[in-house]
């Protein structure tokens, strides 16, 4: 249901649905929580105007505010009903999302047809984590959160400013467990499935490497993160920067892998910053052309055939971003149902098919490159040592390496 247009003020908005505030102040509009400021500033600026001097998207940010709309109409119909509904909320992978979402609608919509209440957020990656943030670090108690939360990352699920607390606590956990997971990740030294079974993963975000064999030249094409490192590719490599999770897990398993001095050889390699859609067309632009480029695997499918771009499958394994799920633990009647859909066949195959995003659900063809293996980070690692603090001396080993 549409519930504004875009020619609409920032204050007629607020005004009409006060529920909306809230994503306005998290998204920058601090005005909008000052009621002098909400009706000056508010009144002088279009909603369309008002995003596009920030450069943020009107679909996604209509998006977080009709879900505040119809979640304040949904909370108030389960007070009067005495039902309290299921809240859900995450990020989606962005080349996944619209797929995903519609059969999650679907899905939803034979929940409610039964009588339950549902609300559901969950929006594309690139809208980034800071909408959540806000509310998890503010939580005193786990009843203040939403019921089950999923997304790639590793900032929000483990330190204990935001969920780890409550899962210390034991009262946020995995949401559902897998009995068997899918073939492609059985071998001795990979463990994903978390053995305390605190944390849930339904599939994986694999970062590979895209190499330009024209700017490459004589140079032998890297095989794995052990020859990426090396000094011939210095200012040659181009890393998704802006992609903050895989950004992270990259320089945070490499680290763990290769020790510190490999993230300062990476930080000394990079030639620049760029989006992967940018990458895969990289070969067209005539200066400050990477030799190599880092991305997810699914970019790799957007080169054209004859291009001089060759996609390469670390021997040494892709570094994967988890997408993870955590629920409460003291669990809503629904919370059962909606975890099975979440774990399920078909949204595995479109994670697996339409994404290549490999996934644990072991009915599922991963269509893995022969051979296919992975990095990761471990929970070993991640149960031992404070995230945060370990992705700020990473950063600054990196970007104290890179040559201006």
């Amino acid at each position: 249901m549409r519930y504004f247009e875009s020619d609409w003020t920032l204050f007629d908005i607020t005004e009409r649905y006060p529920e909306t505030k809230d994503v306005f102040v998290r998204h920058g509009f601090v005005q909008m929580n000052d009621e002098a400021k909400r009706t000056t500033f508010g009144k002088a600026l279009q909603l369309d105007i008002a995003l596009s001097m920030r450069q943020m998207d009107i679909e996604a940010f209509s998006g977080l505010l009709n879900q505040a709309i119809e979640s304040a109409k949904e909370s108030a119909l389960s007070n009067v009903n005495g039902v309290r509904p299921f809240k859900i909320k995450g990020l989606l992978p962005c080349p996944v999302r619209i797929p995903l979402q519609e059969q999650f609608d679907a899905f939803l919509q034979n929940l409610k047809s039964d009588g339950n209440e549902v609300e559901a957020s969950l929006q594309s990656a690139s809208m980034g984590l800071d909408w959540m943030k806000d509310e998890i670090l503010e939580a005193k108690t786990v009843n203040q959160l939403d019921d089950l939360y999923i997304s790639a990352g590793f900032d929000i699920f483990f330190e204990d400013e935001y969920f780890g607390r409550f899962v210390k606590q034991k009262q946020m956990g995995n949401p559902f467990r897998w009995k068997k997971i899918n073939d492609s990740f059985n071998y001795p030294d990979l463990l994903l499935v978390d053995p305390d079974h605190q944390y849930g993963i339904i599939a994986l975000v694999p970062a590979v490497f895209l190499v330009n064999t024209t700017i490459l030249g004589e140079r032998p094409i890297p095989k794995s993160w052990a020859d990426l490192l090396h000094p011939m590719y210095e200012r040659s490599v181009s890393l998704p920067v802006s992609d903050f999770d895989l950004f992270n897990a990259i320089l945070l398993t490499l680290y763990r892998i290769y020790g510190p001095e490999s993230v300062a050889a990476l930080g000394r390699n990079m030639l620049r910053s760029m989006h992967p859609a940018q990458m895969v067309k990289s070969e067209r632009q005539k200066e400050n052309r990477p030799a190599i480029t880092i991305m997810p695997n699914f970019f790799t499918k957007m080169v054209k055939e004859g291009s001089a771009m060759t996609a390469v499958w670390p021997e040494d394994g892709a570094i994967i971003s988890p997408i993870f799920m955590i629920g409460k633990t003291d669990a809503h009647p629904l919370q059962e149902q909606i975890g099975r859909f979440l774990g399920s066949k078909a949204v595995a195959e479109i994670l697996a098919h339409q994404g290549l995003f490999p996934t644990l659900h072991p009915e599922v063809d991963n269509h893995l490159p022969k051979g296919s293996r992975f990095m990761w980070l471990g929970w070993d690692f991640i149960k031992s040592h404070n995230l945060n603090q370990k992705f700020d001396e990473c950063h600054k080993l990196f970007e104290q390496s890179i040559i201006s």
